[in-house]
């Protein structure tokens, strides 16, 4: 390779180093110092290029970010989580915190005090709140993923002019855009896991065990951990990661230059920069998330006892009788749900039995307290009986004074024939039936003490109730009673099912022979760092699942590569944000991968009959970074066809940021390779796309920044099942101005929709409220 002066850029970016071993040839896997320099930008010229992509991603992202000065889709739970870490109340969200905090943090520094609440969408913001302030953090890491992609490029092999043609795709990539406008976690997301691959590419590029090779190798793993602390999507970036890690390192293996004490040094370093690292940082921000998060709020129902009573304000017993006994009135919680309590009240099931319904409730109420009563006792006791397991039991409800009853019926909402119906029955006089019976059961494994597996003891004692005479047991999973039961969660009695939804054990417990002042009390244990961690984690997975609701804008993976359809974010005054991509680089990004998909089966076939691989530079690192990078957007797209719960567009995001990374590379085939000496006609190619995909995103732009558009532009622009409103827009771009006007009372003319004919989107409707 030739030397090249300071303020040239080198033409060869590439290198290939096979050396003929005594037995066999090998792949040198140490790249030269050359290599590196050539893949950096070190150019006047270049850095110039740079900076004019810089500029113009700025223009593009921060355009007019002031508007609309309403909330805009999902800032209704971001901006409403910044808001209650700012107050430092507990909630609960799907995502890890790291992107909340920023957005927190941001939104003090402008002086937002918390007041505002981010109810609904389209709620227009007061002048106190620092709304726009909390918008360039977003449209920041736009434009630094543009730069990111542009570095990175160029540090996988591309030359300039096909680093800055794709950046530019980037910049004016309709759908990045729009989520880097807005209090939105998708910006920063892709901001970090841009990063991690930028840093991955410059790692790969040092000469092992110097000093850049370390710093590339230590920023790749903390941008890891960043990435991952914003989104779960970050994990996946850890998965392509390590991946790559491990083709690196059978590369290094094979190479006869590499010592084995140098190959253990390769494993260990990686190991800790790509495993350790990420994992320090990622509990970190949960550790941050947790100390400033230190009053009880809303997610606190979410969340067990356990965790609920360290936090300030929690309305969770702050102690309790240990024994519990014969006449003890107790409140009995769930354990595996966050259904909470056993709870009766003087309301009749409107099917089945038409007796008293039996519920979980999640709320302290007094009508979660039950009396414990012996199953065939005629008098009151008169000294403490401690509750042993395997004793048979009625459960008293005290308020309705009905017992807690089972019989082979079917419950109301559930049909399955291992389920049973559980009520309160009994009435004046009835001295109850073998039906309210119920048998004790210690779950030895799960109980705490030796004492609390052998006598039940509030906190303490896990236990299941078997129901006498059928053999079900006590049990609740998560499935809602309908509106006349308020929506409470179901209990039945359960001849199978998991075993773990039939655990109870009780909290608070008063027992008219036991005195606080003289006999044994407990409370909860308080739980450290990594259990509340490890709680948290639990129902953040828990409740991802469960965002199973038809939500209107909902769509499937199978679509996203082909843009099918977009998502709502706002539509009021006339305009309209409509989340949408550039389908001129969407589209592409999508046939470039097909055609590479193609073009390896075809290479392997050829193989297979004894062909080889092309050993030109140019050739050989166009197909390791395509593979590299349709291996990111494999990761990052096909766990989708997995999840169950709703899934909207912006989650194939962080896939086209691998696809267009590919499309780079595809680029750079026809530039160095296929027109190497015609360069005037991949000139030209690149002049005519980036025409044509500059096109579509200033056709599309007013639903990227809620502009100005007739209903005959926007009817004209449908394509596919683009469902965006046009009877928002007017008929004539001129009425915007009669609406604007102060002195302007009359109703708009026919063919426009005033505000209140619009309407705003429901946030339940638009809300991913994840």
């Amino acid at each position: 390779m030739s030397k090249t002066s300071p303020q040239e850029v080198p033409e060869n970016t590439t290198e290939l180093k096979i050396s003929k071993g005594e037995l066999r040839p090998f792949i040198v896997t140490s790249p030269s110092p050359q290599l590196s320099k050539s893949r950096s930008v070190t150019s006047t010229k270049e850095k110039l290029i740079l900076a004019s992509l810089f500029i113009f991603a700025m223009v593009i992202r921060f355009h007019n970010v002031a508007h609309p000065d309403s909330v805009v889709f999902d800032e209704v739970h971001f901006g409403g989580f910044a808001r209650k870490y700012i107050l430092g109340t507990f909630f609960m969200d799907v995502h890890p915190p790291l992107a909340k905090l920023l957005f927190a943090g941001v939104g003090s520094l402008g002086g937002y005090d918390g007041e505002f609440e981010f109810k609904k969408i389209g709620d227009e913001f007061p002048e106190n709140v620092p709304y726009v302030l909390m918008r360039y953090l977003p449209s920041g890491m736009g434009v630094g993923t543009c730069i990111m992609l542009y570095l990175t490029l160029r540090a996988s092999g591309c030359q300039p002019i096909v680093c800055a043609l794709t950046t530019a795709l980037l910049i004016i990539e309709n759908a990045n855009v729009t989520i880097s406008r807005f209090i939105l976690l998708d910006s920063p997301m892709l901001f970090f896991i841009a990063s991690t691959v930028y840093s991955f590419k410059k790692f790969q590029i040092q000469e092992p065990f110097t000093f850049q090779w370390y710093k590339t190798l230590i920023a790749t793993g903390v941008s890891l951990g960043l990435a991952a602390s914003s989104k779960w999507v970050g994990l996946f970036t850890v998965a392509w990661i390590g991946l790559i890690t491990i083709w690196d390192l059978w590369f290094i293996i094979g190479d006869l230059t590499v010592s084995v004490k140098k190959i253990f040094g390769h494993f260990i370093t990686r190991a800790v920069a790509f495993l350790v690292v990420p994992t320090l940082i990622y509990l970190t921000f949960f550790a941050i998330h947790l100390q400033v998060l230190t009053k009880e709020g809303d997610g606190g129902a979410f969340m067990s006892s356990v965790f609920r009573s360290t936090l300030e304000g929690n309305a969770v017993p702050k102690q309790s009788l240990a024994n519990v006994g014969l006449g003890s009135l107790v409140t009995i919680r769930h354990l595996n749900t966050r259904g909470g309590y056993l709870h009766s009240h003087n309301h009749l099931y409107e099917g089945g039995s038409g007796q008293q319904q039996v519920t979980l409730y999640p709320h302290i109420d007094s009508n979660n307290q039950w009396i414990v009563q012996d199953y065939n006792a005629t008098e009151e006791p008169t000294e403490f009986v401690p509750l042993k397991d395997g004793v048979k039991i009625r459960l008293n409800h005290k308020l309705t004074s009905r017992r807690l009853h089972s019989h082979n019926l079917r419950p109301p909402v559930t049909e399955q024939d291992w389920q049973n119906e559980v009520s309160a029955y009994g009435h004046e006089g009835f001295g109850g039936d073998a039906n309210d019976d119920f048998v004790v059961e210690i779950a030895k494994d799960l109980s705490t003490t030796e004492e609390a597996k052998e006598n039940v003891r509030a906190i303490q004692t896990v236990f299941r109730l078997r129901h006498a005479m059928t053999g079900c047991y006590l049990f609740s999973h998560e499935v809602k009673l309908p509106k006349w039961a308020y929506e409470q969660q179901e209990v039945t009695c359960a001849t199978q099912g998991i075993k773990p939804l039939s655990y109870w054990y009780v909290e608070t417990n008063e027992n008219p022979f036991l005195d606080k002042e003289v006999d044994e009390i407990v409370s909860y244990p308080v739980p450290t760092f990594f259990q509340k961690v490890a709680e948290l984690h639990a129902r953040m997975w828990k409740i991802n699942k469960g965002l199973t609701d038809h939500h209107v804008y909902e769509s499937s993976p199978d679509s996203w590569p082909f843009l099918l359809r977009g998502i709502s974010y706002w539509s009021k005054n006339h305009s309209q944000i409509y989340f949408i991509g550039n389908a001129v680089t969407w589209w592409t990004v999508t046939a470039s991968i097909a055609l590479f998909s193609v073009f390896l089966v075809f290479s392997i076939l050829r193989w297979q009959r004894g062909f080889g691989f092309s050993v030109d530079p140019t050739v050989f690192n166009f197909n390791v970074q395509m593979l590299h990078y349709i291996l990111g957007w494999v990761l990052h797209y096909l766990p989708s066809f997995l999840m169950a719960r709703q899934l909207f567009l912006h989650h194939y995001l962080p896939s086209l940021y691998f696809g267009i990374l590919a499309l780079g590379h595809v680029f750079e085939i026809i530039h160095s390779y296929v027109f190497k000496n015609k360069q005037v006609v991949s000139y030209s190619i690149f002049v005519l796309f980036f025409a044509v995909a500059l096109s579509f995103f200033q056709r599309y732009s007013p639903l990227i920044y809620a502009g100005r558009w007739t209903k005959d532009q926007c009817n004209e622009s449908k394509i596919l099942k683009w469902d965006f409103d046009c009877n928002t827009f007017p008929s004539h771009t001129s009425q915007y101005e009669i609406w604007a006007s102060p002195v302007q009372t009359s109703t708009p003319k026919e063919g426009t929709h005033s505000e209140s004919t619009v309407g705003e989107p429901d946030v339940e409707k638009l809300g991913e409220t994840v």
